[in-house]
């Protein structure tokens, strides 16, 4: 660690295409992306992916995670990745990035802001690698909405179905809004409406969004505790966890820090 001052990405509704490590994008409010130059390469290699997740008392949760960081090993072989939780489950963040090797970018396995994205991972950061680059979360994207829809044809979506946008929730009126923007993404993408709702902080409530002949797109990562919310909801049909889908959003999030440090 050299104590430079902790780096951020500017905050917005996200990029464009995957990057791949071959150039920098500067990206709009609606998704849409612009090369802007060359992708900046690390002198020790291509440095470290550190993968910052919530963490979770659910076997199958975990099991989950680790699928999605191996996921985002496979698509840059010999490029470090570690997967890291905030609290829960091992390894601890703040274990991870003090032996994390060169340059640290930390991507926020996390779906929407709120206090883990605002305050309790940045501070971790800043307490242990202050030098790491600190990226965006991962929502709203029209990556997540094209997830999301493959994840409903899967489970068996009918034109009969009101679906339902099913996510944590937050106190945190911006990360319900993040929520809502993903929402918006999959209405425009399945040309129909989508409902966001939420298991725990937020309204709609899923017991005000569901009624029967409901499909809940699972707005989640992994198994766990809100997942089951989501399932014992009375929907006809729930998709599963979005796990690997995401594994091509954490790179670009990746891609986007490095570039708006070398580009700075």
């Amino acid at each position: 660690m050299n104590g430079t001052t902790l780096r951020r990405t500017a905050r917005g509704t996200g990029g464009g295409p995957g990057v791949q490590g071959t150039a920098c994008e500067s990206t709009t409010g609606d998704g849409a992306s612009a090369l802007a130059g060359p992708a900046p390469r690390n002198a020790d290699g291509e440095g470290t992916l550190v993968l910052a997740a919530h963490g979770t008392r659910s076997a199958a949760g975990e099991a989950t995670l680790a699928r999605l960081a191996d996921e985002v090993r496979a698509q840059r072989p010999g490029h470090r990745v570690e997967l890291a939780y905030l609290e829960i489950s091992r390894p601890l963040l703040a274990d991870v990035l003090d032996a994390a090797h060169g340059p640290v970018t930390v991507v926020p396995l996390l779906l929407a802001g709120g206090y883990h994205v605002h305050i309790d991972l940045p501070a971790v950061v800043e307490r242990v690698r202050p030098d790491a680059v600190l990226a965006r979360h991962l929502g709203p994207h029209p990556v997540l909405a094209e997830a999301l829809a493959r994840r409903l044809t899967e489970a068996g979506l009918r034109a009969h179905h009101d679906i339902v946008l099913g996510a944590a929730g937050s106190s945190d009126p911006a990360a319900l809004a993040d929520v809502r923007g993903t929402a918006q993404h999959l209405a425009v993408l399945l040309g129909r409406p989508v409902t966001a709702a939420f298991a725990s902080g937020g309204a709609p409530s899923l017991a005000q969004a569901v009624k029967p002949g409901t499909a809940i797109a699972s707005y989640l990562l992994a198994p766990g505790f809100f997942h089951d919310r989501l399932l014992d909801a009375g929907a006809d049909l729930v998709t599963a966890p979005l796990g690997t889908e995401v594994a091509e959003l954490a790179w670009l999030r990746h891609d986007e820090a490095r570039c708006a440090v070398t580009h700075r």
